[in-house]
């Protein structure tokens, strides 16, 4: 039987329901739900004391992380994420509100039931913590041999994690001669020995090259998908959480900024901070064309008008070039841009050359309603075809 098939049979197996999308106050009005990974922040502060005085880390954070969803958390440097991952598995304790993991108050557990607590809720990091003096299967089988588990099970269960993460050739070789996506799986498969029911990741791809990155977000979806696994990541950048997440939360200096499904946020952002964070991502006015462009068309000689046309991810609506022209009326020619899709959704910009001989019709029927050929749609400029042809 191969990993994957052991694995779903496995009694630790959860498959995940379709959930809709909850608020903290409607998960904490409901019936603590009990064996499904689910988390909730309620309230949540957090202030440590220093010399200078204190800091207030987190302000106030409520949000009900849906069982075997991904839920990201981003932030710029010292917005508080790791503080907030944290007291999921009490590594920190929360200085006011209550966080709720299947409706039990963590800080109400007392250390022997932390310790369950902990085997239920994995965690990876962004440096591995990987002992280097142990072979990679010593160090997935640790936290087997520290719960008591019987040689045989820890066998059985090494055997198949290593399987699930593609590293059953790896199980004698030491941390040192393994590259960084190898560590990364070590801790992934490591942090999986005691069938959590939620897997907290720490800046897990952070320390990785964007090849590597790739791979390892792969699986840790395809981890999801199998086992049904509440996952809770915090980064600091926008493609990875675009890549994995289903919904996102925005920090900000200890506080909430954006919260919601990731297609809607990365569509429609909201707060500064949100923008900012997208920024990197955003197909801007390429230099060359932003030095030609001019506010109003030339007085003599032939143009084009520069239209920019924004897809916020609503309505299913996508880019047609053909429902484009026709509804432009003219020949249209793309310049830059691209669109990306998240959930089903298509997010992005795309810049068209309209020549200037051609009158534009009322651009306002074009972004709504089952005319609309995008949600937004600018003329950013005009480009002189004497000084930059098109």
């Amino acid at each position: 039987m191969s990993a994957s098939a052991a694995l779903r049979n496995a009694p630790w197996d959860r498959v995940p329901a379709a959930l809709p999308e909850k608020t903290a106050a409607d998960a904490l009005a409901g019936e603590p739900q009990r064996g499904t990974g689910s988390v909730v922040f309620d309230q949540v502060g957090k202030v440590y004391h220093s010399a200078a005085g204190p800091v207030e880390a987190l302000q106030d954070i409520s949000v009900a992380v849906p069982p075997g969803s991904i839920f990201g958390i981003i932030g710029r440097s010292g917005a508080g994420k790791s503080s907030l991952l944290r007291t999921v598995n009490r590594l920190e304790s929360v200085s006011s509100g209550r966080v709720l993991v299947d409706g039990v108050d963590v800080a109400s557990l007392g250390e022997e039931e932390l310790v369950t607590l902990r085997r239920r809720v994995g965690m990876i990091f962004q440096h591995f913590n990987l002992l280097s003096a142990k072979t990679v299967y010593e160090n997935v089988a640790l936290p087997l041999r520290v719960s008591g588990a019987r040689p045989a099970q820890i066998h059985q269960r090494v055997t198949e994690l290593l399987e699930l993460v593609g590293l059953q050739d790896k199980q004698d070789v030491r941390p040192a001669r393994l590259s960084g996506g190898q560590k990364q799986r070590v801790g992934i498969a490591r942090a999986l020995a005691t069938a959590p029911e939620i897997l907290l990741c720490d800046e897990a791809t952070s320390a990785l090259d964007p090849e590597t990155t790739h791979s390892i977000l792969q699986l840790l979806r395809d981890i999801n998908r199998r086992l049904g696994l509440t996952i809770i990541l915090i980064t600091h950048e926008m493609s990875v959480i675009r890549e994995i997440a289903d919904q996102v939360l925005v920090l900000e200096q200890g506080r909430t900024a954006e919260l919601g499904e990731v297609w809607k946020v990365f569509g429609a952002p909201v707060h500064a901070a949100t923008r900012a964070l997208l920024a990197p991502l955003q197909h801007g006015l390429p230099d060359d064309l932003q030095a030609w462009l001019r506010p109003e068309p030339p007085a003599e000689g032939g143009y084009h008008r520069i239209l920019r046309l924004s897809y916020s991810g609503e309505d299913q609506l996508e880019p047609d070039f053909a429902h484009i022209a026709a509804a432009l009326r003219s020949p249209v020619r793309l310049l830059h841009g691209g669109v990306d899709r998240i959930r089903g959704h298509a997010l992005g910009r795309l810049l068209l050359a309209v020549p200037g001989t051609v009158a534009l019709p009322d651009l306002q029927p074009l972004v709504q309603g089952p005319q609309a050929i995008a949600h937004s749609i600018e003329v950013i400029g005009h480009v002189a075809d004497a000084e930059h042809p098109l």
